[in-house]
């Protein structure tokens, strides 16, 4: 949501990619020279770093022109677009979700049209609705005129691939599982079991199709034919969803339910490209500046003086406790009732 209420505040964090890895260049430069003055002895090595010390000093102001220059042309050279990364590894639920439309919206009011927006993803797929809100908001960065890039390193199937395909560019790591644009449901039916205790089911519907399969009720071949006509109905929007944002796919060939890896989904067109997360950036990151968001949901006061975690470990030792009392505690009531049985039939 938009907004939280103040008991769930959420808390946005933002990584300059960019910096992120010049630092880390700097320190494997930084080790590396290290390791190559380790015959020096201690007191050279000061004295050579004290030295250039002084001498860096000195040529600052005179390379803090030359230096303002060069990032200034360097700047002039690059692309005035940003490119903004979001992550979303989703569960059955899409629960991700929460957190993804907060990043979006921050992006869709901050960000200019022409930026991209790139969507680190990975999902199994899950429930419908879950997902098609999920898909929901990848549509909404596009209608705010950003580009979509999402790249799957691993997985985007089912729902995870109504995502993806909203995008105007996959890629997909050479083995990541991609398609699986079908419908599945399966449920038990205790029905037999109850009716062998003789236990009754009854269930009240207005409307005819209010409940067509059950769990505990006898499902007939109405109720199967109904609720398999509701399948493929939802399959057929499925598809239609697909076939909007992707209009190259031959969903004759695609949507029946199977998956591919990455090498296989490139030639049937469900990605565009076989590339890595962490190649794409480097290569953007060359030219575009690039931002990393995460949001995360901000602990309470109890979580982070470990409060929170203490209670569930206390829970769980008693609980643990009780599983191993029980049997002593079950023998000596049936102990105790068989007493109390023996005291009556004396009396």
């Amino acid at each position: 949501m938009l907004f939280h209420p103040p008991k769930n505040p959420v808390e946005l964090r933002v990584i300059h990619l960019n910096k992120n890895q010049q630092q880390r260049r700097d320190d494997l430069k930084e080790a590396m020279e290290n390791d190559d003055e380790d015959n020096a002895s201690l007191k050279q090595q000061l004295a050579k770093k004290l030295k250039q010390v002084l001498k860096d000093k000195a040529k600052h102001k005179k390379d803090a022109k030359v230096s303002a220059k060069e990032n200034k042309d360097k700047k002039d050279k690059k692309d005035d677009k940003r490119i903004f990364v979001l992550d979303f590894d989703g569960d059955i639920k899409a629960s991700g979700v929460k957190h993804l439309r907060e990043e979006i919206s921050t992006l869709i009011s901050s960000a200019n049209k022409g930026d991209e927006v790139v969507v680190r993803l990975e999902s199994g797929g899950g429930m419908v609705h879950s997902y098609g809100l999920a898909a929901a908001q990848l549509v909404r960065l596009k209608e705010a005129g950003l580009t979509l890039t999402v790249c799957v390193d691993k997985i985007a199937a089912s729902g995870g691939y109504m995502m993806a395909c909203v995008a105007d560019n996959i890629l997909a790591a050479p083995f990541a599982v991609i398609g699986s644009i079908g419908v599945v449901s399966q449920l038990p039916n205790f029905h037999k079991w109850l009716k062998k205790h003789d236990i009754d089911y009854e269930m009240f519907t207005a409307g005819e199709y209010k409940r067509t399969v059950t769990v505990f009720g006898e499902n007939d071949d109405d109720d199967r034919a109904k609720y398999k006509e509701e399948l493929e109905q939802t399959h057929k929007l499925f598809k239609h969803f697909v076939n909007t944002y992707r209009p190259q796919l031959e969903l004759d060939k695609v949507a029946n339910g199977d998956h591919w890896y990455g090498e296989d989904a490139l030639h049937l067109n469900l990605v565009d490209e076989l590339k890595t997360s962490d190649s794409y950036l480097l290569e953007q990151m060359e030219e575009h500046e690039v931002y990393a968001l995460h949001s995360r949901q901000k602990p309470t006061l109890a979580e982070k003086l470990g409060f929170a975690g203490a209670a569930e470990v206390g829970v769980q030792l008693l609980l643990n406790k009780a599983a191993d009392t029980l049997p002593e505690v079950l023998a000596k009531v049936a102990n105790d009732s068989c007493l109390n049985i023996l005291k009556s039939r004396d009396m």
